[in-house]
């Protein structure tokens, strides 16, 4: 097609993907290109911004390497990660569901731990926190032989492959749930952290004037055949920034009880108080388990990262 006009191009395109024998890729490619045509209408996109925002998606690349993950940082500030999650979840946003985002520090082949374990794997300060969580189906019966991959930030707000001066895998583990559909660990009770801010993500929240926080939270990975591969979080209801995630993972289901305990824990004589509870029980769709693919592969060598915090324009 000779191209006439604006109205031309678009036009253009679309006939060409009309061509493409897959019909679900013709399907999402076409409305993908409506929607990125009408919008450069509507806002009358100039070449200065086109070229902006090029650089962009070029500096996302850039950014990324084998233990920081930009892209899947931008699509969390973006909400679009919480957005395809609820999508896809809890029969397409319509129920309540234990799913949440996967985020940019899962790592693959976290060590096996034995229920009752701990994932504390070099010396981290902070209170002690036993987890307990169960696992079952959408009829409430429990869900054994699920192999559980948990993993968290340190108290002074680094994950493992961000910080050098942690062990490899520390507050990482992978369980196998019991006939009850159980698995239990401890750890050290997480802290929110803020995400990095000097690449593309930054800019982005410095121009909309918001804070570069994520709530304390713990991570979850359930897999079991038969059942929808399970990605969730529990969230600290008392942390400052609960409810203004920069990520935008916080949903009300997914609001953890984290328990303060002043007195002696029975049986531990090493834990001092004040130590720290958490209980929840999460329900596993039917579906077809797959494992995504790991945002990271590896552990940021030299010193540790210094990460600012942005301050939210009131």
């Amino acid at each position: 097609m000779i191209i006439e006009n604006g109205k031309n191009v678009t036009e253009a395109v679309l006939s060409e993907i009309a061509r493409a024998r897959n019909p679900r890729f013709r399907e999402i490619m076409s409305a993908f290109v409506r929607h990125l045509h009408d919008f450069a209408r509507e806002v009358n996109l100039t070449e200065e911004e086109f070229q902006a925002a090029i650089g962009y998606i070029v500096a996302l690349g850039k950014r990324t390497s084998e233990s920081h993950n930009e892209a899947v940082l931008m699509s969390g500030s973006l909400g679009f990660s919480t957005l395809i999650c609820l999508l896809n979840n809890g029969h397409r946003g319509q129920t309540e569901t234990d799913a949440n985002l996967l985020g940019p520090f899962w790592r693959l082949n976290s060590p096996r731990t034995k229920n009752g374990g701990s994932i504390v794997r070099s010396a981290t300060p902070g209170p002690i926190l036993f987890v307990d969580a169960v696992f079952r189906d959408v009829r409430g019966r429990p869900i054994a032989g699920a192999e559980v991959d948990v993993w968290q930030s340190s108290p002074e707000g680094f994950y493992e492959n961000q910080d050098p001066a942690q062990a490899d895998m520390n507050l990482r583990g992978k369980f196998l749930t019991d006939a009850r559909g159980r698995i239990g660990f401890r750890s050290i009770k997480p802290a929110g952290y803020p995400i990095p801010i000097d690449g593309p993500v930054g800019e982005l929240l410095r121009a909309q004037g918001r804070h570069n926080m994520r709530p304390a939270h713990l991570h979850f990975l359930a897999y079991r055949d038969g059942f929808k591969t399970l990605i969730s979080q529990l969230y600290d209801p008392e942390d400052p920034h609960i409810d203004s995630d920069v990520q935008f993972g916080v949903t009300r289901r997914l609001i953890g009880h984290y328990v303060r305990h002043d007195e002696p824990r029975a049986g531990t004589a090493d834990v001092e108080p004040p130590w720290y509870s958490l209980d929840h029980a999460f329900v596993m769709e039917a579906g077809t388990a797959r494992l995504p693919p790991p945002p990271i592969s590896g552990k940021a060598q030299g010193a540790r990262p210094q990460i600012p915090h942005l301050e939210r324009v009131r």
